[in-house]
């Protein structure tokens, strides 16, 4: 329990289900950095999530796990960077602390079930009780994309209450329950960065950190400066810094030379990609190359594809039509409809040439 609206609904709609419920929070960022009284999981959250176990008379614990995220997520989170890539932290969140480290305590705790207030479901499909991972009803706020490392064994010990609420019946819900927390905003999406720091968050945690480099169009001439080739992602537009009769992109971000190179729309837009660290949520799909839908952000509207499945675990994914800002460091996630086949980590785009 974050101490936010979410999951405190999922654990009143557990309650009245039947289930005994505890809830617990997860104590992730020393008290003493700045910005961790008001993030997520940071001691304002945690009073807000013992307030809400109290009104429903349910027992509360708090879960130190500090070190864990440090090492499975800030580090990481800073190390991608500083490779020219771009880190998603709610997913590697979701998959070493959530459904690895808290999931094995809350175990040793006595719960059979771990419950989130992710709008996503589960559905158990097939005579072996195969557990499938699908789309919350309300699209808008759907989250399987940040879940797509979840296997069967975590899934048969999860539930999801809100997968099948809106987030408005979520806020009317907490507020008919009298919850303080039925009005409190979303949370930012890098919870432990403060709003606009990101480039700061990075200099404090990488005192190696390279200078400013050049920055190049496609065919290699330098077109200006940068503050830092590991402040940028690809298919970002703003901020750029860089005069032009028409709008840049950053089409490439090499670590080694400390150099941005930038485009036009079409030139940081993209046949396909390839992946690695690829998982799939039941059995792989039958066969070395099938038809389904992809995402490559959260927000990305699911593209048509064919994705081939390589010996070595890895995919290629191959665009009915170019889709723009493929970013290494994020991750691509595989559907068939409604329901997550699977995903990994975009290692680079692809091109017509490259295919």
């Amino acid at each position: 329990m974050s101490g936010g609206v979410d999951s405190s609904v999922a654990a009143a709609v557990l309650l009245e289900q039947g289930y005994r419920v505890f809830g617990v929070t997860m104590l992730l960022w020393p008290e003493d950095i700045p910005g961790a009284e008001e993030g997520c999981c940071g001691t304002a959250h945690l009073n807000d999530a013992r307030d809400v176990c109290h009104r429903l008379g349910i027992p509360h614990y708090t879960m130190d796990l500090q070190k864990e995220f440090l090492s499975d997520v800030v580090q990481p989170f800073v190390a991608t960077y500083l490779d020219g890539r771009t880190p998603n932290p709610c997913i590697s969140c979701n998959e070493h602390l959530k459904f690895s480290h808290l999931m094995r305590k809350a175990k040793g705790l006595g719960a059979d079930f771990l419950a989130t207030g992710h709008y996503a479901r589960i559905m158990i499909t097939g005579g072996n009780g195969t557990c499938r991972l699908a789309r919350g009803v309300d699209t808008s706020k759907d989250q399987t994309y940040f879940l797509f490392t979840l296997g069967q064994e975590e899934l048969s010990h999860l539930l999801f209450p809100l997968g099948e609420m809106t987030k408005d019946q979520v806020r009317r819900k907490a507020a008919s329950l009298g919850f303080p927390v039925h009005e409190k905003p979303e949370s930012q999406e890098i919870c432990f960065v403060p709003p606009g720091g990101l480039r700061d968050f990075i200099r404090e945690n990488a005192p190696d950190l390279p200078g400013p480099g050049e920055v190049v169009d496609m065919k290699g001439n330098v077109i200006g400066r940068h503050e830092g080739a590991c402040f940028y992602t690809v298919g970002q537009r703003k901020g750029l810094g860089i005069a032009s009769a028409q709008p840049l992109y950053v089409v490439r971000i090499d670590a080694d030379s400390n150099t941005v190179v930038m485009g036009s729309h079409d030139e940081a837009s993209f046949t396909g990609l390839k992946a690695s660290g690829v998982s799939w949520v039941a059995d792989p799909p039958s066969g070395e190359r099938f038809e389904a839908q992809v995402q490559i952000r959260h927000r990305h509207t699911p593209a048509p594809s064919a994705i081939t499945v390589h010996d070595d675990g890895t995919i290629s994914v191959k665009f009915d039509e170019p889709q723009h800002g493929v970013a290494p460091g994020q991750a691509v996630v595989v559907y068939n409809g409604d329901i997550v086949l699977g995903g990994g980590w975009i290692t680079e785009p692809l091109t017509p040439g490259d295919q």
